[in-house]
C-alpha cells in the first residue's frame, strides 16, 4: 500500500515521495512512504496539495475501513456522501458467533 500511496502522491502534485524501510517493527518488515510539496502560495500548488492529501489521507482512512476499524468507516462513509466521485469498499461484518460454531 505504501508504493500505491506514494505513486499516487507522486501524480497529485508531491514535489518529492520517497519509500524508505518502517521504524519500530523491525529492519525489512515494514515499507513506508513518505512525500514533501513546496507550498509556494500558487494556484498550482494549492490545486495539487488539494488533489494530494485528498488522495493520501482516503487511502488511509479507505485501509483501516477494511480492517474493520468502526471509527474508520464512519469516516470514509463521511468522505464518500461530501465527494461522490470518492468510492471505496465498505467491509461486510459477520456475526462472531457465526465464525466460533464454525468446525
Amino acid at each position: 500500500m505504501a508504493i500505491h500511496n506514494v505513486i499516487g502522491d507522486s501524480f497529485r502534485g508531491a514535489t518529492w515521495v520517497s519509500i524508505h524501510n518502517g521504524g519500530g517493527v523491525g529492519w525489512g518488515e515494514v515499507i513506508n512512504g513518505g512525500f514533501g510539496m513546496v507550498i509556494d502560495g500558487s494556484k498550482e500548488a494549492q490545486n495539487n496539495l488539494e488533489s494530494m492529501l485528498f488522495w493520501d489521507v482516503n487511502n488511509g482512512i479507505a485501509r483501516r475501513n477494511w480492517a474493520r476499524n468502526e471509527n474508520a468507516t464512519f469516516a470514509i462513509k463521511r468522505a464518500m456522501e461530501l465527494n461522490p466521485d470518492l468510492k471505496v469498499t465498505l467491509p461486510n461484518k459477520v456475526d462472531s458467533n457465526l465464525i466460533k460454531n464454525i468446525n
